[in-house]
């Protein structure tokens, strides 16, 4: 029995030798997929390693500390879902190479817990793929450089356009977004960010 039927498979040889070839393909694609999302995740979870010492000296010392030598970025803050026990230490800005590491924290955007929106956006399958489990009222915790926490709450969750989505950084009040791509389960980049908007709840302290 053939295991990838093809149409002429079993006449002559050389039918067969391609679907024995295509099999052995696949299964080496199948296998460098897995080993790739493998090492995204270990490297996601040694890298919150390092970034949570780096921002444990940078609360201690109020000075910004590299988690390597090598980094173009510092961690500026901790985020905590803690209805989900779940938590991420969030760097500085939205390069490639923080996002490799962590969420990132958008520039022309204030502190979390200072008036505006104060947005932080992660990939979906490693630091915020607990946005999705996120629901109205859960609460949101985030620990500034600064050693301040400001908590949130949830408010709503909507998917829109990555160039569509209403985020305003300067609305009145203290607010928060944490973005991620969207579908979750999607392998292959697309246009569509799962927003989660929430207000401050208690004020940094």
């Amino acid at each position: 029995m053939s295991v990838w039927p093809m149409p002429g498979d079993g006449g002559s040889g050389q039918p067969r030798s391609l679907t024995i070839l295509l099999a052995a393909l696949l299964m080496a694609g199948g296998v460098f997929l897995t080993g790739h999302g493998a090492w995204i995740h270990a490297k996601a979870v040694v890298a919150q390693i390092l970034l949570e010492r780096a921002f444990a000296r940078s609360v201690a010392t109020g000075l910004p500390a590299r988690p390597w030598g090598w980094a173009d970025t510092w961690p500026v803050a901790r985020i905590e879902a803690p209805g989900l026990d779940s938590a991420a230490i969030a760097l500085k800005g939205v390069s490639g190479q923080a996002l490799a590491f962590g969420p990132g924290h958008l520039e022309n955007t204030p502190e979390a817990g200072e008036p505006g929106t104060a947005v932080y956006a992660a990939h979906r399958d490693t630091h915020f793929a607990f946005l999705r489990h996120l629901k109205e009222n859960d609460i949101i915790r985030i620990t500034r450089r600064d050693g301040q926490v400001a908590t949130f709450r949830v408010t709503h969750m909507a998917v829109a356009r990555w160039d569509e989505a209403q985020i305003d950084p300067h609305a009145p009040g203290r607010h928060l977004v944490l973005a991620t791509c969207y579908p979750f389960d999607a392998v292959a980049p697309g246009p569509l960010r799962y927003l989660v908007y929430a207000d401050l709840a208690v004020h940094p302290r």
